[in-house]
């Protein structure tokens, strides 16, 4: 595999300085040639790569992108890589290594160069936020609602009885959706919005994650048990209310198929890639601007290329507020630039301003 991977990158023009057989060798190996980026296998002997991209990103701060097998446990694994600093990850194919690994030469080699552009010398909350402390963060969140309906209740009894409420006291438009796009760097960004999002917000949010099936149930269990919403992924035929929230299946494009009465109904499609990505953030969006009717706020997360700046126009075009992640905390700063290109972005904002930003999209003053 090795072997293979160095053929490949040096073939699309990438210089390997350095191989290593386990990740013990792969942080000394970083330490000694000091790369661009480093390609780090999950399973491996003496160190594993969990612990190898712990170590590097303490004592040597450098992009890497984990190669993991397409199997449950490997995506557990790989989430965890993610949180110790990971940029991203690449599907190694099942079945005769050389021969599948050939047909993913340019998607690999793409990446590598991708997250290589990546700068991880300054952590951004979502590199550095634990599983403990995002959990905690969500029961906050939950607290903090729980607190701030009661003071509305007693608001509105105080206003019943001819008090005047806190002019501070904030409520949410009904129906509110809220639809996210990310790639490259994305899984841990769209943990830490999901987990500061109030659940009084009661929103339907719709999620796009560039990510290969079956990586997208265990991402989707992962916003579940890190957030206050309802979280699962997104099967044919699903319909989803206030509260709740589904994640696009790797493999298939997620389209809104209905709406009514505050509930949306989705729709899954194998029809051929958009921006060379299934699922597409473009797809989920403009399929939701044309049919859904009521408040929607969309957000474009770090990720590279150009998908969903098309959706962004869409929704901009169909009364939608639009944000954009900032470029000082993107991984890639891809897919933001592109959607800000258009025209068609209201803010822009740095990772630990956007959950707040979406609520300010929907919250009306009493």
């Amino acid at each position: 595999m090795r072997s293979v991977i160095s053929d490949i990158l040096e073939t699309g023009g990438v210089e390997v300085v350095a191989q290593a057989k386990n990740g013990l060798e792969a942080v000394e190996a970083v330490d000694e040639h000091d790369p661009d980026v480093v390609t780090m296998d999950v399973e491996m002997p003496e160190m594993n790569g969990i612990e190898a991209v712990e170590q590097i990103m303490s004592a040597h701060p450098t992009p890497v992108l984990m190669l993991s097998a397409h199997t449950d446990e490997n995506a557990d694994v790989t989430f965890q890589a993610l949180e110790k600093g990971a940029v991203d990850f690449f599907t190694k194919p099942g079945g005769e290594v050389s021969m599948e690994m050939s047909r993913l030469e340019d998607q690999l080699v793409d990446m590598v160069t991708s997250v290589a552009s990546v700068d991880v010398s300054v952590g951004t909350k979502s590199s550095t936020t634990t599983p403990d402390e995002a959990y905690a963060q969500a029961v906050e969140t939950v607290e903090k609602e729980s607190t701030a309906q009661s003071q509305r209740s007693s608001a509105t009894a105080d206003a019943s009885a001819g008090t005047t409420a806190d002019p501070t006291d904030a409520t949410y438009v009904e129906n509110a959706t809220l639809l996210i796009g990310s790639s490259t760097g994305g899984p841990t960004v769209v943990e830490q919005i999901l987990s500061e999002l109030p659940a009084a917000a009661n929103l339907r949010i719709l999620i796009v994650q560039h990510m290969p099936d079956g990586f997208t149930g265990r991402f989707a269990q992962r916003l579940d048990n890190r957030s206050a919403y309802d979280v699962t992924e997104a099967a044919d035929g699903d319909r989803i209310g206030g509260g709740e929230a589904l994640v696009a299946c790797g493999g298939k494009h997620m389209v809104v198929s209905n709406y009514a009465s505050g509930r949306l109904r989705v729709k899954l499609t194998e029809t051929e890639p958009v921006n060379s990505v299934r699922p597409a953030v473009d797809v989920t969006m403009e399929s939701a601007a044309e049919t859904i009717d009521g408040p929607m706020t969309a957000v474009i997360l770090t990720g590279m290329g150009n998908d969903g700046a098309d959706g962004i126009r869409a929704l901009k075009q169909a009364g939608a507020k639009t944000l954009a992640q900032d470029e000082a905390t993107s991984a890639v700063y891809g897919m933001p630039k592109r959607a800000v290109e258009t025209g068609m972005v209201d803010t822009v904002l740095p990772l630990d301003e956007i959950a707040d930003g979406i609520v300010d999209t929907i919250t009306k003053e009493n």
